[in-house]
């Protein structure tokens, strides 16, 4: 059954009768005190055979998993206290759940950076934040810990994301470093508008009262499948992480290549038994275009992470969530729920974000902190008992986490999260996700929001999806860029999308350039990299324009390097690429390495797997696979 996501309350109303945009969840569930950890451990002293997570052919158990983390807790202890940061670079995997439980036993903040976290960010965030250690591939850790204290950890070696070597190496913290509040739970990084990622830290009762409601809503329960499928330094990890630990679920990790393609995703799906998964909405809604695939054992998907452009349609027999949270305030705050017998299914409207979950509370306001009538857009503020502690950094934390006034009359709400998004609570109390409030620019003058442009392209049918970046010219002016994804078997152009987007827009919110794509690159979390897409547009700017094609691999190239160099310049519009690049620092995303493994498939018979294309050093590295499987290929007569 699902739990109800509101109070039976009344909104409060402003003087002449109106009601104020503020809703409150539900009270927690009972039982909601009770430890993320001490869940698992019931688990785990209950039911010791029951499968805890499922790897292809790889089985472990909920007691196989308690042992493991017994013996890296164990090896850690000397070293890690409670209240310490552990860094994780590890990938979706026996082994990352291994260590999840590990520190969570030692009572150490765990903080996911993911596998190849990469040595400059890694390196920023360990200069910033006292990190005790880093556990994971050697290979993969920055020098100033590949050459600091190895400790080997005895952790689960097989499955689809599994590293064959896992150390945690100690690296004395620099300068004065951030540590974590005691409460800590885990932390999470966010963009930082200075270039430099933020840290929220997050207490375990916030996390226990989301899996609480996770678990009501979706039934699961010992005997489901529950994906593991988020990008693990995206903080809905979390979510997917511990829901499945603490119900008696089996987690399933998903390959990497599942992440790429809606359509292999699908298959996974179905070949791995999910019944209760988790995806970033760019990868969901593709599958809402479709006819929703046959023999899902899918009973509930949740989506989030990006605006929902459309509804589920009447043959998708799964529950579909659209949630909203920053992970300033443990991932979800706020859900709407949809299934294919709702009389708005198939239809192309934005669904809303939805009402509160248990033990939160939304209030939108005007500028001076004021919350609005319902109706009226106003910025959200987010409070109740899924706030995060707050930055490790306590500026940013009193800038954005404020005291609620006490003109404001919240009974049992101390603090407010300003999200910095605009939104707008129907009559009712649901609330509609309109954009950023720092996303506005000018142009001539006049305020545009992009995610209002973006909604003026969608009303036309020949327009599946848009989105609307805002780069700056040499001379320092702005202008609107807009990337438009076309729907099905239609063919616009800019001259055809124009006229109908004047009559919806002022002129000055009319983009200048608008570029028709077959698909948005996506960043490691799976949302739209809107920094890519202006990248690609800066290099196809800086192409000549006078008919020059790009130089030619060399003469004495193999076939496999002529092939591959030319399909990732064209893929990736930069004519400057050589063999010597590595794929993803010349540019490559999770949208291009799916797009360049088809080129692959198609023009030579080849078919890599992503991990064998993102694991190379460098592009001559993938050519010789190439070259070697063409060669293997014509041997054999395969």
């Amino acid at each position: 059954m699902t739990q109800p996501m509101t109070a039976p309350a009344t909104a409060p109303h402003t003087p002449d009768e109106k009601p104020l945009s503020i809703a409150h969840g539900a009270a927690p569930a009972t039982g909601a005190d009770i430890g993320v950890l001490a869940r698992f451990e019931e688990w785990a002293r209950n039911t010791p055979q029951a499968p805890a997570v499922l790897d292809g052919p790889h089985r472990w158990t909920y007691g196989q998993i308690a042992t493991a983390a017994d013996e890296v807790a164990a090896a850690l202890r000397d070293r890690v206290r409670p209240g310490d940061l552990v860094g994780v670079c590890l990938d979706r995997s026996a082994a990352l759940v291994v260590t999840a439980v590990a520190l969570a036993r030692l009572g150490a903040v765990y903080l996911p950076l993911g596998p190849r976290p990469g040595e400059r960010r890694t390196a920023a965030v360990t200069d910033d934040l006292n990190v005790v250690a880093l556990i994971g591939d050697p290979a993969f850790l920055p020098p100033r810990h590949r050459s600091a204290e190895l400790q080997d950890l005895a952790l689960p070696d097989a499955g689809t994301n599994a590293a064959a070597w896992v150390v945690a190496a100690f690296a004395t913290p620099v300068g004065a470093a951030r540590s974590a509040p005691p409460e800590a739970f885990y932390a999470v990084l966010t963009s930082g508008s200075t270039g430099r990622p933020k840290a929220v830290a997050v207490a375990e009762p916030a996390l226990g009262t989301l899996l609480d409601w996770y678990r009501t809503t979706t039934g699961l329960a010992p005997g489901d499948r529950q994906s593991l499928l988020i990008g693990v330094a995206f903080d809905p990890h979390l979510m997917e992480l511990w829901a499945g630990l603490t119900s008696g679920a089996a987690l399933v990790p998903a390959p990497d290549e599942v992440r790429w393609d809606p359509m292999v995703l699908a298959d996974w799906w179905r070949e791995a038994g999910v019944t209760v998964g988790v995806a970033a909405t760019p990868m969901a809604e593709p599958l809402l275009d479709r006819p929703w695939p046959a023999d899902l054992t899918l009973r509930h998907l949740m989506v989030g992470g990006d605006r929902m452009r459309r509804r589920p349609g009447a043959d998708v027999t799964a529950t579909v969530h659209n949630a909203y949270g920053p992970a300033e305030a443990t991932v979800a705050s706020t859900v709407y729920t949809m299934q294919g017998t709702d009389p708005a299914a198939g239809t192309d409207s934005a669904p809303p974000i939805g009402r509160p979950l248990p033990g939160v509370t939304v209030v939108v306001t005007d500028a001076d902190g004021r919350p609005v009538p319902q109706g009226t857009e106003g910025e959200l503020h987010i409070g109740g008992s899924g706030l995060a502690l707050g930055y490790l950094d306590p500026e940013l934390t009193a800038r954005r986490f404020t005291a609620v006034p006490e003109s404001l009359g919240l009974p049992g709400v101390e603090r407010l999260y300003r999200t910095g998004d605009r939104v707008r609570m129907r009559d009712g109390g649901q609330l509609e996700f309109l954009g950023r409030l720092d996303d506005q620019v000018k142009i001539s003058g006049v305020r545009i929001e992009p995610a209002e442009v973006e909604a003026a392209f969608e009303q036309d049918a020949a327009v599946l999806s848009a989105v609307v970046t805002a780069p700056r010219t040499a001379d320092g002016h702005t202008r609107l860029v807009a990337y438009v994804r076309p729907a099905p078997g239609a063919a616009p152009t800019a001259e055809s999308l124009l006229p109908a987007l004047r009559t919806w827009l002022p002129e000055q919110a009319v983009p200048s350039d608008v570029r028709i794509v077959d698909a948005f690159p996506l960043d490691a979390n799976g949302k739209v990299d809107r920094a890519e897409l202006t990248r690609q547009a800066a290099a196809a700017d800086a192409r000549p324009d006078d008919g020059t094609a790009p130089a030619a691999p060399d003469a004495g190239a193999t076939p496999g390097e002529q092939l591959l160099l030319t399909a990732v310049r064209d893929l990736l519009a930069r004519p400057e690429t050589s063999l010597t690049d590595n794929f993803t620092e010349a540019g490559g995303t999770s949208i291009v390495a799916a797009r360049l493994l088809t080129v692959i498939e198609k023009e030579s018979g080849v078919r890599l797997r992503a991990p064998e294309l993102l694991r190379q050093p460098d592009l001559r590295a993938v050519a010789r696979l190439i070259d070697e499987r063409r060669a293997r290929q014509q041997a054999t007569g395969a």
